[in-house]
């Protein structure tokens, strides 16, 4: 019996060490799951920039009153656009011309070019609308009255205004072209019983990119600022720039990221939003451009303010000046080196 016992507990003791090893055998065929390292991001030096004088800017461009072609308070923003871009250095042309509206009117309106550096071949285009939407179609209220357009339009042309300033401040080795184009916000409403027109948005970039300032203009790339002011403003990629130019929408981004921007900069990509002022550069003039411009895909609309009476200052942030113009003006430094 002693014996019997004895062959049990050895068999049984075999038995404990096989199945051991059975269950080491299966854990060393489980993968390994590895996290994947995250990418590092090599941090940019921001540029100077000061979105308080950005800020400024606006504030005098809604201080003129709405910047509707054919009214004074157009003709006195004009002017005031025009001084400045010279006060910082820049060449000036005034590109005067009448274009049709959808209502059949003629609007005598203005491009407004300044030129840093026009002798270089190296060249970047940047480039807003000016002027504001004549109606309110967007609000509840008052739809036939022009709006202010603090943030559509006027945030893109404060910060051009501001990079020209630190243009000639620091004094980059490239030429930078800041077009200001009239008449982008003069297009038919949605909800207009008349007969739909196209091509009724963006008459000042339409004109230009067939009868351009000067001939044979060719950029390495354009930027065009859309709605870049509004508090946590989030800029998506945008179909047409993701159509026409998305290395350079890449490129872009990816310097925001680097400055600290990602927040602003989203890298979600966004369906058509209409047309905008780059359409026209890309189709027509053949220069690749990008569209910075707030947009959010989950409401599919640019901003609770948009094309209302409450696009005025109230909505305009300075950190998100400042975010956009570092990019800006991080992206032109770039291109100097």
């Amino acid at each position: 019996m002693v014996q019997a016992g004895n062959m049990r507990i050895r068999i049984l003791f075999i038995l404990s060490v096989v199945f051991l090893f059975a269950c080491e055998s299966e854990k060393k065929k489980v993968p390994v799951q590895k996290t994947a390292p995250k990418k590092e991001i090599k941090k940019l030096k921001k540029p100077a920039f000061s979105s308080d004088s950005a800020y400024a800017f606006i504030e005098q461009q809604v201080a003129f009153g709405p910047r509707v072609p054919n009214t004074e308070a157009h003709r006195k923003a004009a002017a005031y656009l025009s001084s400045k871009l010279e006060n910082y250095g820049l060449e000036l042309t005034q590109q005067r011309a009448e274009v049709i509206a959808f209502t059949d009117k003629t609007l005598n309106i203005v491009n407004i070019i300044g030129e840093y550096r026009p002798e270089l071949p190296n060249r970047v285009m940047l480039f807003a609308h000016w002027d504001s939407r004549p109606f309110a179609d967007q609000d509840t209220t008052d739809r036939d009255k022009p709006i202010d357009g603090a943030n559509d339009g006027g945030s893109g042309v404060g910060i051009l205004l501001e990079v020209a300033r630190q243009l000639q401040i620091q004094q980059p080795e490239i030429g930078v072209d800041i077009f200001f184009f009239d008449a982008e916000d003069y297009g038919q409403p949605s909800n207009d019983i008349r007969k739909r027109k196209r091509g009724t948005w963006c008459l000042g970039s339409q004109y230009w990119a067939v009868n351009p300032h000067k001939e044979n203009y060719q950029p390495n790339y354009g930027i065009l600022l859309d709605m870049v002011g509004a508090k946590n403003a989030r800029f998506t990629k945008e179909s047409i720039s993701m159509y026409y130019a998305p290395d350079i929408v890449d490129m872009v981004w990816d310097i925001a990221a680097r400055l600290g921007h990602a927040g602003h900069f989203s890298m979600q990509h966004t369906t058509h939003v209409g047309e905008d002022d780059h359409m026209y550069i890309n189709k027509i003039a053949k220069i690749p451009s990008i569209d910075i411009i707030q947009y959010d895909p989950s409401t599919r609309v640019f901003a609770p303010h948009w094309h209302t009476h409450a696009d005025n200052m109230d909505v305009i942030d300075k950190n998100t000046l400042q975010a956009v113009g570092e990019t800006v003006l991080a992206t032109i430094l770039e291109e100097a080196k």
